[in-house]
């Protein structure tokens, strides 16, 4: 099912409205960066919603990159332009504390730490998995539009998605295996 192009449309002008086309990020700006790894998910076969989330991933921040494009108050703003799944999706992995989260996120009990509220909880398997495909296609992105970034962090990132890889779809395992491993 394809994203529909009004979301997407809306989602940019969002992120356009809030500067996302003028922020440095490796590869270009932050919204061309955006715009890579919703194509990353879309190749990978996600469903809309994870695609959206794709492209919205950093308007709240996260904990590697914590300029948010909106505050957490205006979640209802993003919610509009991209439908209440994909906003969840986007504060999902926004609020990670992916120092305590991480280390057990393939577990199925594994605790996932909001770094806004302080509070843990225990996701679905589908948000789990969600999480999991959504930190690949970013993280790949990075590695490979910035070598110095692959060189740094790319034998860290291959261990932790070595370690949640039964979280990942077959394509994006092989797509982490190709960029990080090869």
């Amino acid at each position: 099912m394809p994203v529909s192009s009004a979301a997407s449309d809306r989602a940019v002008a969002l992120l356009r409205e809030h500067g996302a086309a003028g922020i440095a990020h490796p590869g270009g700006t932050l919204l061309a960066h955006l715009r890579r790894v919703q194509d990353r998910l879309a190749a990978w076969g996600a469903r809309p919603a994870l695609r959206l989330a794709g492209l919205c991933h950093a308007f709240y921040g996260t904990d590697g990159f914590p300029d948010a494009l909106l505050p957490l108050d205006r979640r209802a703003e993003l919610a509009a332009a991209v439908g209440t799944e994909a906003e969840a999706l986007v504060y999902l992995y926004a609020s990670c504390d992916r120092r305590a989260t991480c280390p057990t996120l393939a577990d199925p009990d594994g605790p996932f730490h909001d770094r806004f509220t302080g509070r843990s909880h225990v996701p679905d398997p589908r948000s789990r998995r969600d999480f999991a495909e959504l930190s690949a296609a970013n993280e790949l992105d990075l590695a490979r539009t910035d070598p110095g970034f692959r060189d740094q962090w790319g034998p860290e990132l291959l261990t932790l998605f070595t370690r949640i890889h039964p979280l990942l779809s077959r394509r994006a395992w092989a797509d982490t295996q190709e960029v990080l491993a090869g």
